[in-house]
């Protein structure tokens, strides 16, 4: 829903909030669903009903408990029957600085009463997060804390021993460290939206103590899409290419009209240098396995020449896929997320061509689009639309720009091959399959929560709930990693089985789409099937559940050999498969196993 796109209309969006949702669950969207405990310092409702909007328009279809107002600290501490019957997938905890409570507030105060204090408060804080850690073990966000609007001291209040700012960025230190150093906490950083927002905004006198809206109602969606980026982001919804236009987006001027010599990009000239700065800015996605690509209007030979040019940051070799053409861009874009393995709707459109996004946004209504009125405005938006909010990141990322361009590499070499068996072979491929290792467990966590194509179940996982699965005896739990002659594709395939009795329940079945057709899942099962008969189970039942984007693996267990039980009129289906006498069917992939964890 446009209306709930980065940037938005506050007010609209709080004027109109209960027709947008009614709008958006009229929709026949298919989405996942999350229960979600709101854990209030102040006010709660207006934000509980704007989150909801912002989750809905990213696939998410929330349930939420809240808080009795101001009882974050009595329900996380101490408990209560209903929320623990409620028992959340994800828990927010909204407090602000109006929730330090022991902030000084005298000068006379000494260096040593001032951290007696500051212990004292970020002890409230770790009682929290400790007690909801230990009875529930689901994510948790927590807001850092905003500055405040007055200042009796001026600058001295920032930095003095007695200062209240300066106790606040202190706060704040303490919830980046606990974040830093504790899986599944995240911050949702109030201190930087409240400074992009302005403080006279972001505090309002009338909604305080009218309300008890620690904030402004104004600013109410703002901070609702930020707490709506990270859950999605923990739930696999964030974009992953960034689709770019050339001219007067890249650099300035018409290179097929100006020349390699003739377009702006550099420190020569005001705008060369903002191009500069956006190339730069977006290079810096890249390195947080963001995928680049280039969608141009243009003669391929113009595109190369111009990411050649001497003062260039960005090069061929940074874009996974470059479509320079004459063809319609919406369509060069659909080649693109075909030839990478990706939904249309993993795609960020950048052109400075208003109509071209138009008709972007016309013929692929999934594709978000950011029209570059500007460099800054471009770099703006992107950092505040959420596309790309991180909140985990592995080697795998950092390196997924070079997988993806391996794969290029590997599609080039299949057209050198009379049949696809001979080329498979030549790939030379060798899987390492294990158990979930310790070092695994981020990249497991994220798979479970990105894959969707082939995904048999589309069952979500925390990063606690596969920490738990990999040490427990009940279950069987695989992840494979693939390389070949072209580089180490990393972690790329997820099977989780639950042992009940002599048959084994496969809870998840799931791979990377950049490693489809390569008979990576042949593999897996043949090392399930060992891994079961190791442990007396002579069944192994499969079951698909039918969701928008998956229909690809519908028929899997079929071709493994499975036999039908039933199938429901939705498509969903249960298979089972004797494995009695069964044969490895893996051919083309040597495979080496390493010990499971349990």
């Amino acid at each position: 829903m446009k209306e709930l796109d980065f940037p938005f209309d506050a007010a609209y969006i709080m004027r109109k909030k209960r027709g947008l949702r009614k709008e958006l669950l009229g929709d026949g969207s298919k989405r996942i669903k999350k229960k979600i405990a709101v854990l209030g310092g102040s006010t709660t409702d207006h934000i509980v009903s704007a989150l909801e909007l912002f989750l809905l328009n990213s696939g998410i279809e929330p349930e939420f408990y809240q808080s009795e107002y101001n009882k974050f600290y009595e329900d996380a501490v101490f408990g209560n029957e209903e929320l623990d019957s409620f028992s959340p997938d994800i828990i927010y905890i909204h407090t602000t600085s109006r929730n330090l409570t022991l902030i000084p507030d005298s000068p006379t105060e000494t260096a040593e009463s001032v951290q007696s204090k500051l212990d004292e408060q970020e002890d409230i804080f770790r009682q929290v997060w400790e007690s909801l850690e230990k009875r529930f073990s689901c994510p948790v966000i927590q807001n850092n804390f905003e500055l405040p609007l007055f200042r009796r001291s001026g600058s001295f209040d920032g930095w003095s021993t007695c200062g209240q700012a300066a106790f606040i960025q202190r706060m704040n230190v303490f919830v980046s460290d606990w974040a830093r150093t504790h899986k599944g906490f995240f911050v949702n950083d109030i201190n930087y939206l409240s400074s992009v927002c302005g403080l006279t905004k972001w505090h309002n006198a009338d909604d305080w103590y009218l309300y008890k809206y620690a904030m402004s109602t104004e600013v109410i969606p703002d901070l609702a899409h930020s707490i709506a980026c990270i859950i999605k982001s923990v739930y696999g919804k964030n974009k992953k290419v960034i689709d770019l236009d050339l001219d007067n987006t890249l650099w300035g001027g018409v290179i097929g009209d100006d020349g390699q010599e003739g377009i702006e990009i550099g420190p020569e000239t005001a705008t060369g240098q903002s191009f500069s700065e956006f190339q730069s800015f977006l290079k810096g996605y890249k390195d947080y396995g963001v995928l680049l690509a280039v969608c141009s209007k243009n003669e391929e030979e113009n595109a190369l020449l111009g990411l050649k040019h001497p003062s260039s940051i960005l090069a061929p070799d940074d874009f996974v896929s470059i479509k320079a053409n004459w063809q319609p861009k919406d369509q060069n874009i659909a080649e693109s997320a075909d030839e990478l393995s990706l939904g249309i709707d993993s795609f960020v459109f950048v052109d400075d061509n208003p109509a071209e996004c138009a008709i972007v946004e016309g013929q692929l209504p999934s594709v978000q689009t950011i029209p570059v009125t500007s460099v800054h405005d471009a770099m703006y938006m992107l950092s505040r639309s959420g596309f790309f909010e991180i909140t985990s990141l592995s080697a795998d990322d950092m390196h997924r720009s070079e997988m993806y361009a391996a794969n290029a590499k590997r599609a080039a070499q299949q057209k050198q091959f009379g049949s696809y068996a001979d080329y498979l072979l030549s790939l030379d491929m060798t899987a390492e399959i294990s158990g979930f290792e310790p070092v695994y467990i981020q990249r497991v966590t994220q798979l479970t929560n990105k894959s969707n194509q082939f995904n048999l179940t589309t069952r979500r996982y925390t990063e606690n709930e596969i920490q738990q699965l990999s040490i427990s005896s009940d279950y069987i739990c695989l992840c494979g990693q693939l390389s070949d002659k072209f580089g180490d594709n990393g972690i790329v395939s997820v099977v989780i089985g639950k042992i009940n009795g002599n048959a084994l329940d496969i809870e998840l079945w799931l791979m990377s789409c950049r490693v489809l057709k390569r008979d990576m899942e042949l593999a897996m099962l043949d090392e399930l099937v060992s891994q079961a008969k190791a442990k007396d189970i002579t069944r192994l039942n499969g079951y698909y559940y039918k969701t928008a984007k998956n229909n690809m693996v519908s028929e899997l267990y079929g071709d493994f050999g499975f036999s039908l039980d039933e199938k429901a009129e939705n498509g969903d289906s249960v298979w089972h498969l004797d494995i009695t006498d069964y044969k490895e069917k893996n051919k083309v992939i040597k495979t080496k196993e390493k010990e499971l964890i349990k």
